[in-house]
């Protein structure tokens, strides 16, 4: 009986190695395959198996052999242990989405601080302002800003964008979302591990039509984890923007959340803090403000990290029911609190643009005039 190469690779196609899906030749372990006659001399390439793996890999590739292609066959198995390629560094650089001119991150050392409703508030301002605008829900384990955006039971639509198949953002107030909110009950606790939560937010990211935008805001979850790592690996950030309130025990946090875009392997320009629940003022008070949190924490972190300081907003009811209601906030007539969005939005635009122009790019910046975004004006 005359025995092909060919024979043998259909044979062994079948056979897996211990503890993966992928089968050895597509996995790349057969490194060579030699017929001599009868004798069958198979070359196999393994990172560090285990000797039990090793034997059971033998085993199955004899035994599959002698079912499949010749039962008297005389089979050499040369199995070389190869070493894993070195882990690449924690490098920012991500492919860029086609269409997105900014991707900013907003962060908070600790939850609490009110970073999605910071978030929603921003990105209607900017959109109220001519810019185009989306925002991502990075926090898988607690997903708000579906209902900040009243998109509560909201499912994306599946088109076809050049011959593939893409996820459609959900719209609302002029802005653009996607969040793991919308493949969830609400009830419904999302219990994944790092790995499951990287592969959700790619597919997020980079299976989404996400159309022409000026900014894409990506809301992360509080403190600096696996979803900050994910994102900054998969994705070229312009820059981040850190929520805080003025006591000590968030600015403790912030201050880590700094560090961590500051780290010499990520480098994320910090675009500004953002300092909320500044002061209250009561209705019937207007005058006056109360610092219940206490006073200018994060100007002074923000002056003590050397970091631009975008803003303060002040402690207002509104706010919360306008996000229980899905409607931001940002959407109400001229305002206190709207007013001051407004000029964080103007600052941190101000800021992005500083940044593309004058600082080393987290990917091939190109410069825009942002045109019809009022924000630049």
């Amino acid at each position: 009986m005359k025995i092909t190469k060919e024979a043998v690779i259909n044979a062994i196609k079948n056979i897996s190695l211990p503890g993966e899906g992928e089968n050895i030749i597509d996995r790349g372990a057969v490194s060579n395959i030699m017929i001599f006659g009868d004798q069958i001399d198979v070359d196999i390439q393994l990172e560090n198996p285990s000797l039990q793996a090793r034997k059971k890999l033998e085993v199955s590739i004899l035994k599959t052999i002698h079912e499949r292609v010749y039962e008297k066959a005389k089979i050499k198995i040369n199995i070389k242990v190869v070493s894993p390629p070195a882990p690449e560094q924690n490098t920012i650089k991500g492919k860029p989405i086609k269409g997105i001119e900014n991707v900013i991150a907003v962060s908070s050392g600790k939850g609490g601080v009110g970073k999605s409703t910071v978030t929603a508030n921003l990105a209607v301002t900017l959109a109220q302002m001519g810019c185009k605008v989306g925002v991502l829900d990075a926090d898988i384990y607690g997903p708000s800003i579906p209902t900040m955006f009243d998109m509560e039971g909201a499912r994306p639509l599946s088109i076809q964008v050049e011959g593939k198949s893409m996820m459609e953002p959900v719209e609302n107030y002029g802005v653009k979302v996607l969040s793991i909110g919308f493949f969830t009950k609400p009830e419904q606790a999302v219990i994944w591990r790092g790995p499951m939560a990287a592969k959700a937010l790619n597919q997020m990211i980079f299976d989404a039509a996400w159309g022409e935008l000026d900014f894409l805001l990506i809301d992360l979850p509080p403190g600096t984890g696996d979803i900050h790592l994910s994102i900054v690996q998969s994705l070229p950030l312009n820059g981040a923007v850190v929520i805080s309130t003025p006591q000590n025990v968030a600015l403790v946090d912030a201050k880590k959340g700094i560090s961590m875009f500051q780290q010499d392997n990520i480098q994320v320009p910090v675009l500004g803090i953002i300092e909320n629940m500044s002061y209250f003022t009561p209705p019937e008070l207007p005058e006056n403000k109360y610092y219940i949190f206490g006073k200018k924490g994060a100007e002074y972190l923000a002056k003590d990290k050397e970091v631009p300081f975008l803003g303060g907003l002040p402690i207002e009811q509104s706010v919360r029911e306008a996000a229980d209601a899905g409607r931001p906030a940002a959407l109400q007539e001229k305002t206190p609190i709207v007013i001051a969005f407004k000029e964080i939005a103007k600052k941190l635009v101000s800021q992005v643009l500083y940044r593309n122009k004058n600082l080393p790019p987290t990917k091939a910046v190109e410069i825009t005039n942002l045109v019809g975004c009022e924000a630049v004006k």
